[in-house]
């Protein structure tokens, strides 16, 4: 299987190939693979005039319209499910059984978008809580905030872009999207799916396009919700120049997982190794903290260490690798250079810390300075870091040390435990017994701090791209 020499972009429901200017890579062997038509600002202006005036026909579609385009898609992913898993391999470096796992989500976070389509629903607002009200009845729904722009990162090509394009769907929103440069070809396919149902003329565009030449995404006023996910220098610089239209922002993270003295150590262990270095640790919820209780840590350690050490990095497309490449040759640059200045600060490096290309092996350290970047900042790669504490509070400390606060997780048997770190982290959420790398698509899924502004997740998304309207009735009947 192979993809197509060349994709168009998508205008006002349409494909269109001016140009084949963006040349995307295999990001393992790091040769092109495919032509993508590349969008210059006059197209993002059209986009978004025609987004403008589809705003109202989307508003007006009935609710099964909506779920039937939404039924639609989830029908067609399935059909070109290999093709969607094989292009994620391809354009993203992802390991396939990963690839497959990103279509599975792709599916299940339309499903979701469908059921919620038909029940996006208002509440009676009783009136009578004074005298003066006794005769009045209320009542508000929501409805469409109207044209929306959605900036979506690389790491999850498909699932992240659903996540913005799902809920607008459902409740009737159009939308400009600029999907990743690294990584258009999942977006696009899924704008092919889409000009295949009857959305009105202008409800999607589809618009790979320069950084900067992209500027119209932020600051047109014609645009009503800015959905970005990526870095939290770009996402707060992009809510400063957003104007007066709202703004959800899903940034980074360093997320910390803590084993307190009763967790399993060998669930903890296989947890963590799927947590930490899943889909080459690029995930903004990756384990990249480990904060083992003391009296474990020996146990946790070793085993952790030797697990890291057997799992396969190489090819993508190796039904055996777990660590395909990182994203790019400046990244895999920026993740060694931590690595190795956290050597050179004292770290001990447990194992890994090599690299091939732009694929670096599973890598465990302890000791890390806080100071350093490997701990306080977002490592984005297959890294983690180990650290003992002696007392639960000390756990939930450090993990609040952080900027970031996007989910976390916590192995304890002991409820009090549970509930207290519910109470306290400082996160978007807290996930027991588990990674904070788990998330099913149907979850409030955002943080806090660094980690950005509102939830995804199909009902939150839902909630930001409408507005409440109140009707309010006054009786004038005699009684």
């Amino acid at each position: 299987m192979s993809l197509q020499a060349s994709y168009p972009y998508y205008l006002a429901n349409t494909p269109q190939a001016p140009n084949a200017d963006l040349v995307v890579t295999d990001k393992f062997t790091q040769q092109p693979a495919a032509n993508v038509a590349l969008a210059d600002a006059q197209t993002i202006d059209t986009a978004i005039q025609a987004a403008d005036r589809a705003a109202e026909p989307m508003a007006r579609l009935k609710a099964y319209q909506r779920k039937d385009v939404l039924i639609h898609c989830v029908s067609r992913f399935t059909d070109r499910f290999d093709e969607l898993a094989h292009a994620l391999c391809i354009e993203a470096g992802k390991p396939i059984k990963d690839a497959r796992g990103e279509v599975t989500r792709l599916i299940d976070t339309f499903v979701i978008a469908a059921e919620e389509s038909t029940r996006i629903l208002g509440e009676v607002l009783p009136m009578d809580i004074s005298a003066r009200a006794a005769d009045y009845s209320g009542l508000w729904k929501p409805f469409p905030i109207g044209p929306c722009s959605f900036i979506s990162p690389f790491n999850f090509p498909l699932n992240l872009v659903a996540h913005k394009v799902a809920p607008a769907i459902a409740v009737g929103c159009p939308f400009i999207l600029k999907p990743a440069s690294l990584t258009p070809i999942g977006a696009l396919i899924i704008g092919e799916i889409l000009a295949e149902t009857d959305l009105p003329e202008g409800a999607f565009s589809i618009l790979p396009c320069r950084r900067d030449g992209a500027d119209l995404f932020t600051t047109d006023a014609r645009l009503k919700l800015l959905s970005f996910t990526g870095s939290q220098d770009v996402g707060w610089d992009l809510k400063n120049r957003a104007g007066k239209k709202k703004v959800v922002l899903e940034l980074g993270g360093n997320a910390a997982c803590i084993i307190d003295h009763d967790a399993d150590v060998r669930d903890a262990v296989n947890r963590n190794i799927i947590g930490a270095f899943y889909q080459s640790g690029q995930s903004c919820i990756s384990v990249q903290r480990i904060i083992v209780h003391q009296s474990i840590y020996n146990e946790f350690r070793d085993q952790f260490t030797s697990a890291a050490a057997e799992l396969k990095a190489g090819d993508p497309k190796d039904e055996s690798t777990f660590i395909g490449p990182i994203i790019s040759d400046k990244e895999a640059d920026r993740i060694e250079s931590w690595i190795n200045q956290a050597v050179e600060n004292g770290a001990n490096l447990l194992t890994g810390g090599t690299r091939n290309d732009n694929v670096i092996n599973a890598t465990v350290l302890e000791n890390v300075p806080h100071n350093l970047p490997l701990s306080c900042a977002e490592a984005f790669g297959p890294v983690v870091t180990l650290e003992p504490f002696d007392t639960f509070d000390e756990a939930l400390n450090l993990v609040n040390a952080s900027d970031f606060g996007l989910q976390a997780g916590v192995f304890t048997n002991n409820i009090q435990k549970a509930q207290h770190a519910f109470s306290t982290l400082d996160v978007g959420g807290v996930i027991i017994n588990d990674v904070p790398s788990f998330r099913v698509d149907h979850m409030p899924y955002g943080g806090v701090k660094e980690s950005g502004l509102g939830r995804e997740g199909i009902r939150w998304a839902i909630q930001d791209m409408t507005e409440p309207r109140l009707l309010l009735i006054r009786n004038t009947m005699d009684e």
